[in-house]
């Protein structure tokens, strides 16, 4: 067979084509890269899915240890206090309760000034007993800590069950009214015990529970 020999300037121009079509690859690979970074998005847009995975997660009610009051309306206002045995003669005249001729100390505190206001968990906590009691209205029980125990009563409205599970802040009902203190009309008698014993709420607002 018989050789072809080509002369320089055709193989100047063969050299020339590969070396042009390696160039345009070349030329066509980075456009469809800068073409698709383009096509992502931005890193604000990019990122922001991950990072809601990332944040930590914000609950939409409290669950602080710190004791805050049972009720959310600022105008309500205390209208029987807890009976102090070292309080002043007057203090002690508002704290007792008359039923029937009998006269009661009252193991909590009454607040009122607002009809039919939302009564919240003060703390996280477990409702272990609802009842409605023929003296004290409905009764709303629930244990916070192995230390904390809190009681509401007096309601009108209950919005939990026994065995339920509520959160700082959450509402457990509304207030109402009850046989042993018809005076007071509508309120919501609260009891706090720490460690078995009742004290006075007032006392105990703000304070953190992991202290007692």
């Amino acid at each position: 067979m018989k050789k072809i020999k080509l002369k320089k300037p055709a193989l100047y121009g063969i050299y020339t084509g590969i070396f042009a079509l390696l160039l345009g690859a070349l030329f066509y690979v980075d456009y469809s890269n800068s073409k698709l970074e383009e096509a992502k998005p931005k890193d604000d847009d990019y990122d922001y899915v991950s990072e809601l995975y990332e944040e930590e997660e914000i609950p939409v009610v409290g669950t602080s240890s710190i004791i805050i009051r049972p009720y959310n309306d600022g105008n309500i206002k205390v209208i029987q206090n807890f009976y102090n045995s070292k309080g002043t003669e007057e203090e002690q005249e508002n704290s007792i309760i008359n039923y029937d001729q009998t006269y009661l100390q009252n193991k909590g505190t009454c607040y009122g000034g607002v009809e039919n206001f939302d009564v919240v968990s003060v703390l996280d906590g477990t409702v272990v007993s609802v009842k409605e009691d023929n003296l004290l209205g409905n009764v709303v029980e629930i244990k916070n800590s192995d230390k904390v125990t809190t009681i509401y009563q007096s309601l009108g409205e209950v919005s939990v069950k026994e065995n339920d599970a509520v959160a700082q802040g959450q509402v457990i009902g509304k207030s109402g009214t009850s046989n042993i203190n018809k005076d007071l009309g509508n309120h919501l008698a609260f009891e706090l015990k720490v460690n078995g014993i009742f004290v006075n709420p007032e006392e105990y607002y703000d304070k953190d529970i992991n202290t007692f």
